[in-house]
């Protein structure tokens, strides 16, 4: 890939003297603008009393502040023809907006509003109870989101990141306006807070926007830290007979955001199952027709990270397809990767990322994720050289190496007691066998 000017990007950064971190991206070519204010506080930094509650703070600030109810907040949005959303991670919290570039100054006064000044009445924190605790049974409906929830509480064992992000019912129910204020009180401080703008814009109005509304707000009570986790090999699984599938999540351990390997492990999950050439696909699909949709994913995080595998299969062919993926994991570990497939992976890799930062909104989520676990923004040309730069050996090193040793299984059954048995058997066998190698090391 060229080193030239295609590549380079318009991004300025500046800080306001309490701390709170700005980076934007100038694309004058575009109407649009997309900003957000980013949390670098997620349900990890929950206490177990609290579990849920970042995820339950953002559903609150759309209930209205002093100032603006829940439909005057919907009839601002509408006026100026854009959108405005949220999302909390284990790790942050994002309230974004996108407008044509006209009306940026007014979408930003919003959507500073709700994020400094949420009411948080009572009345409105228990009726918002309610509709969380109907996505907590939807999510209880859906087999993909239940078995890789089981996977991060058996994964991360006794730690917040193996907790969900929404909580559980008992949890949200023990909500209340005390709480809630508190944990925002804590969270929501200046050195916690990261602002991204991508679009047409430009940079010294963007600072003096975010001075205007963010630059009074002061610290607060420092809320629960961060603790490094540790993985445990376990397998685990559920029953309901009204399934006709058995949905699976295997996973290993692998590095952090910021870790030095971790172009090597991008790589490593496009080869295995990022994308319609990847082994996963060609062989447990393509070859065996053994599920439908197979894919593996890496999340990583500030300290630590993993890979996980998702299949689901009927009851009568779930031997055969972890018998499948397991081979998969084994041929990575004994055999090299051909120059051929790792120039495949990386191209796919490289356009994944290329097309996913063609739209401002995207642009603006890339910038405040690198400035909160790299301290800056990188340019594009660089991240693409990162990639160009993994080899065959690099591949194949992070696999054998401690990130890739061990398997953990988590798995939603709809299987009776002897076929459960029989497969914690034979799933037991194959784990022993496929890292024997390990004991003569």
């Amino acid at each position: 890939m060229p080193d030239d000017s295609r590549f380079r990007r318009l991004i300025q950064r500046s800080q306001l003297a309490n701390g709170v971190k700005l980076v934007s991206e100038r694309m004058s070519h575009l109407r649009s603008v997309s900003a957000g204010v980013w949390i670098s506080r997620g349900s990890r930094h929950e206490a177990p009393h609290e579990g849920g509650i970042s995820h339950f703070i953002e559903h609150m600030v759309f209930k209205g502040t002093p100032q603006r109810d829940a439909l005057d907040i919907a009839r601002a949005v509408d006026a100026f023809g854009g959108h405005i959303d949220a999302f909390t991670s284990k790790e942050h919290a994002c309230f974004n907006t996108k407008v044509l570039d006209e009306h940026f100054e007014g979408a930003f006064d919003l959507l500073s509003d709700l994020v400094l000044e949420p009411a948080f009445r009572e009345d409105d924190i228990q009726r918002e109870k309610r509709v969380v605790l109907e996505e907590i049974k939807m999510e209880a409906d859906s087999p993909e989101h239940v078995v890789f929830n089981m996977f991060a509480k058996a994964f991360w064992r006794g730690h917040a990141l193996g907790r969900s992000i929404l909580g559980s019912e008992a949890q949200v129910q023990s909500y209340d306006q005390n709480a809630v204020q508190g944990f925002y009180q804590r969270t929501y401080t200046p050195e916690n807070i990261v602002i991204s703008a991508a679009g047409n814009i430009d940079h010294d109005q963007f600072h003096t926007l975010a001075e205007r509304r963010f630059g009074s707000l002061g610290s607060g009570d420092s809320c629960v830290g961060e603790t490094i986790p540790e993985t445990h090999p376990l397998m685990e699984w559920k029953v309901r007979e009204s399934l006709e599938q058995v949905h699976l999540c295997i996973g290993f351990p692998s590095v952090s955001f910021s870790h030095q390997d971790r172009f090597t492990a991008y790589v490593l999950n496009a080869l295995l199952g990022g994308g319609l050439s990847s082994r996963l696909f060609q062989n447990i699909r393509e070859k065996y027709g053994l599920a439908y949709n197979v894919f593996s994913e890496l999340s990583p995080y500030r300290d630590s990270g993993c890979i996980s595998i998702y299949a689901a299969t009927a009851p009568s062919t779930a031997g055969a397809l972890v018998s499948a993926i397991l081979a998969e994991l084994r041929r990575l570990k004994d055999e090299n990767v051909s120059a051929s497939e790792l120039e495949r992976s990386k191209r796919y890799l490289k356009g994944s990322l290329m097309l996913s930062l063609e739209s401002s909104s995207s642009r603006m989520a890339h910038l405040a994720r690198q400035v909160m676990f790299l301290g800056q923004p990188a340019e594009m040309d660089l991240l693409l050289q990162r990639v160009d730069a993994v080899s065959v050996d690099d591949v194949r090193r992070l696999h054998r190496s401690g990130h890739g040793r061990r398997l953990w299984m988590r798995a939603r059954w709809r299987l009776r007691l002897r076929a459960r048995w029989w497969l914690r058997w034979y799933l037991r066998r194959n784990m022993r066998c496929m890292f024997r190698w390990r004991a003569a090391r």
